[in-house]
């Protein structure tokens, strides 16, 4: 209950318009469909990201895909110059605008997760917090295996 009344005071006051800045973001990366994927991702994410997390898709599923290996590298770089940072510095400064208040401290640190997924986009996934939980604790569980083997 808590958290959908955040995520409901997180999308009145500014929220919305950030996933739509996402969802503009996509649209002109269209061109690029990783980038575009990604960011319509995030764009989900940041119309409701308390509660959930961004993850990589490796870590939750256990295997590489295009947007995990060295192509979603090459991507994330390639973001990363065009897109990336200023998105990235957007979020940067509605959190300091928003960590001012005491209020607004949740959206300040939501706004910074944010712009750490807005530096390399491919190859995330968003899921809920206990979801990203189990994932991270059988990647862990697979990589101790693989290390005693």
């Amino acid at each position: 209950m808590l958290l959908t009344l955040i995520n409901v005071l997180w999308v009145i006051f500014g929220g919305a318009i950030m996933a739509l800045g996402w969802v503009l973001a996509g649209v002109i990366m269209a061109i690029g469909i990783p980038w575009a994927r990604a960011c319509f991702v995030i764009a989900g994410y940041t119309l409701w990201p308390f509660g959930r997390e961004l993850i990589s898709r490796k870590v939750l599923t256990g295997r590489d895909d295009i947007g995990t290996g060295d192509l979603g590298l090459i991507g994330n770089i390639l973001w990363f110059v065009l897109a990336g940072i200023w998105i990235a510095l957007g979020h940067v400064a509605a959190a300091i605008g928003l960590a001012i208040t005491l209020i607004g401290i949740p959206f300040a640190w939501a706004h910074l997760k944010i712009a750490g997924a807005a530096l390399a986009p491919i190859g995330k996934t968003a899921v809920t917090t206990e979801e990203a939980d189990e994932a991270r604790r059988r990647s862990a569980a697979d990589a101790v295996d693989r290390y005693r083997a």
